[in-house]
């Protein structure tokens, strides 16, 4: 396992992060599964586990916490918060209101007093980065979060929050989680140069590209992945976009053979090999999962591999960009563009 200092701060982290994502009902993962993934996780050399409330609507930072007890000391724990919590409208967001409150609930499913990385899981349009920025730097005083960060959040946004906190003197974001893989490279043209100018850390999420870099997928073949049976339309070969990744993926397994890679390789090498990545988070369903994952971490790709992916997928392009899930809001809602 290679280590890296998650942005400025000086923290050592692992180049894989163990994602909690399918802990719980979304992975139909039991708590004794959970807890195997993260002991074979930590034997691995990960030490960062990234979780967040609304995985599983808590249940996720549960299985964390009774995973890590009595173990607390060598991991960088981090979680997300900002996704509704329920039906209650100000259960939500990143208003000093709720973020308070719910990582008071975030402590307590995770049985610890602190955490390291606390981060705004999406942009809230509705709330001031001044609100914002200023519950968590209280936060960070108070000592229940080490470091706080943004995810998903576009480049502008990004730009906006470290001028917002040097405006009115308060703690900034201090690490980015984007989507990023082969398929999907958009964050190559705007939010990596903005990362590397603020000195952020960077977490990659989707690696794999929700399973289609895993070697499972494959032009002619019934996929069988869990995420093709959660969200069958992201794999339907009929859509013009999933036929572009079809082909993509069939020109990079030629890649990987005659590099004598497997597929996971490739994929979590060519993101970790980019200057302003930190670390790749995955998340598995399985050990079997997670030690795939694992015989990747001391990856790193020649320059004629990397030239060979360039040529598939050229850099700064998504082939998928609608799942990205960082559309700005005026796309999405008419009433933030009419009059």
């Amino acid at each position: 396992m290679r280590y890296r200092t998650l942005g400025r701060t000086g923290v050592q982290v692992s180049t894989l992060v163990l994602g909690a994502m399918n802990f719980g009902a979304v992975g139909r993962t039991t708590q004794d599964e959970a807890t195997a993934m993260v002991d074979a996780a930590l034997e691995g050399g990960i030490n960062l586990i990234d979780t967040a409330d609304m995985y599983s609507q808590g249940v996720s930072e549960e299985m964390v916490g009774k995973a890590i007890a009595g173990r607390r000391d060598d991991i960088v724990l981090a979680t997300k918060a900002n996704s509704p919590m329920g039906d209650e409208r100000n259960h939500r967001g990143s208003s000093r209101r709720w973020l308070i409150t719910e990582l008071d609930n975030s402590l307590r499913r995770l049985g610890v007093d602190h955490v390291d990385l606390y981060q705004i899981h999406r942009w809230d349009p509705t709330t001031s980065d001044e609100e914002t920025l200023s519950a968590l730097t209280d936060l960070q005083r108070a000592g229940k979060i080490r470091y706080f960060g943004s995810s998903t959040f576009p480049a502008y946004r990004i730009v906006q929050a470290q001028w917002a906190a040097r405006e009115h003197h308060l703690r900034r974001y201090v690490t980015e989680q984007p989507s990023y893989s082969i398929l999907q490279r958009g964050i190559e043209t705007d939010v990596l140069p903005v990362t590397e100018e603020y000195g952020l850390g960077v977490l990659v999420w989707s690696p794999l590209a929700s399973g289609w870099l895993s070697g499972a997928v494959r032009a002619g073949k019934q996929v069988t992945t869990h995420r093709s049976t959660m969200m069958p339309e992201r794999f339907d070969p009929a859509l013009p976009h999933n036929r572009a990744r079809f082909d993509a993926v069939e020109q990079l397994a030629e890649v990987a053979d005659e590099a004598g890679l497997s597929m996971v390789q490739l994929a979590l090498g060519f993101v970790t090999a980019h200057p302003a990545v930190t670390s790749a988070i995955v998340g598995p369903r399985t050990v079997e999962h997670l030690h795939s994952a694992l015989a990747a971490a001391d990856t790193v790709l020649s320059d004629d591999v990397l030239d060979a992916v360039d040529a598939i997928v050229a850099p700064g392009v998504d082939l998928a960009a609608h799942e990205k899930h960082d559309t700005p809001p005026a796309l999405l809602d008419k009433t933030l563009r009419r009059r």
